[in-house]
């Protein structure tokens, strides 16, 4: 857990991290059948399920509900109440997950032919960071005839 605070005074808290009902699901309304098949027919999905078992059902109890959230805060900040909890925008992280159920590691870097695969970026400051940049850069360069910069 942690708490944020923005540039406008409040705090935010959380995360949760519940599985999505769709690729690109804010809500937990948000769903498609496809990406619910998709993620049911994926046998790391099962695996995952199993070896997280406890802590999965945990962070989908603590979404549905507010004092077992506050709960979760209060290790943290004791003084914290479930009254004092507003629901916010959330966010949407995609987790590589393998086949065997493993969580990948962030910056799961493959290489095709034609192109370079960042996946698993944890976040888009990572992404956008000047360090990573210069690491694709020195990749694409040591593949082709480009002079290094």
């Amino acid at each position: 857990m942690h708490f944020t605070r923005t540039i406008d005074g409040r705090v935010l808290c959380g995360p949760n991290a519940v599985p999505a009902l769709r690729r690109d699901g804010y809500r937990w309304l948000d769903v498609s059948i496809r990406d619910v098949f998709e993620t049911v027919a994926y046998s790391g999905t099962w695996r995952l399920a199993r070896t997280y078992r406890s802590i999965c059902t945990s962070e989908v109890l603590r979404s549905l509900s507010k004092r077992r959230f506050a709960r979760s805060l209060q290790a943290l900040v004791p003084a914290v109440r479930s009254d004092h909890l507003r629901p916010a925008r959330s966010g949407v992280r995609a987790q590589a997950v393998d086949a065997e159920g493993r969580l990948v590691d962030d910056f799961l870097i493959i290489e095709t032919q034609d192109a370079i695969h960042v996946l698993n970026a944890p976040s888009p400051a990572a992404t956008a960071s000047l360090a990573m940049g210069r690491h694709i850069a020195d990749r694409a360069t040591e593949r082709s005839e480009l002079p290094r910069l």
